[in-house]
């Protein structure tokens, strides 16, 4: 048994292999569980687990086992829907065993979802509106949630990085750093950067407003006055 196909192989190389390149055999139903329809048992297989992305026939058969039961439709598995769902999971190329169990649930959400839009459709009371109108939210709340687990796994968990230019004029300053702003004054956890062409920094001090607003006042000449203490007149 091969392992799951390297969805970053070129198209020309992946193409020279047949079980990649031959579509995937329909999975027909029975009473007695299911059957992969391929004149060739072993090939059948091969082209299965290629599609659902797993790497042994143990592995393929619990998925393809779980995808027939999320594919019942009226109490009974349905070919068609089954054969959607994992025509959608060759589609998004599971390239593990942890994505193929993820895209599989992420399949599975969507079936669920449009099965709840339907009786959401056809409801005969408010009581049968509410129900599949609940559980659609959930279900499409769940979807991308579910894109969003496959995105970072297939990036190993790095954040996203986003580059800002920012411009600051002659005269201007900016402030690098996280910033809070009340009212008339501003609050950074790192220093300030000039913008001035000269290079020159932002006078940082300690005094408050009240200090800077009265300083020249106190420090102009004084009249000579006397108070009734005998103190000088301020």
């Amino acid at each position: 048994m091969n392992t799951a196909p390297d969805l970053n192989l070129p198209t020309a190389t992946a193409a020279t292999d047949p079980t990649k390149a031959a579509a995937t055999p329909r999975i027909k139903l029975s009473s007695h569980g299911f059957s992969i329809d391929h004149p060739d048992p072993e090939l059948g297989e091969q082209l299965v687990a290629n599609a659902l992305g797993v790497a042994d026939r143990d592995a393929m058969h619990g998925i393809l086992r779980q995808l027939v039961k999320a594919s019942v439709t009226g109490q009974q598995p349905d070919e068609v829907n089954l054969s959607f769902m994992i025509s959608m999971v060759r589609s998004i190329g599971p390239r593990d065993s942890i994505e193929a169990m993820l895209v599989a649930q992420m399949v599975s959400v969507h079936v669920m979802a449009m099965r709840c839009a339907y009786h959401l459709a056809n409801a005969e009371d408010i009581g049968q509106q509410d129900s599949a109108g609940r559980a659609l939210g959930r279900l499409a709340r769940t979807f991308p949630a579910q894109i969003e687990a496959l995105n970072r796994y297939r990036s190993h968990g790095e954040p996203a990085i986003t580059v800002q230019n920012v411009s600051v004029g002659d005269g201007g300053k900016a402030i690098v750093g996280n910033v809070t702003q009340h009212a008339s004054v501003i609050v950074s956890d790192k220093g300030p950067v000039s913008g001035c062409a000269d290079g020159r920094q932002a006078e940082s001090t300690g005094m408050s407003d009240h200090a800077r607003n009265t300083g020249a006042m106190l420090a102009s000449p004084r009249c000579g006055a006397k108070i009734r203490s005998g103190g000088a007149c301020r």
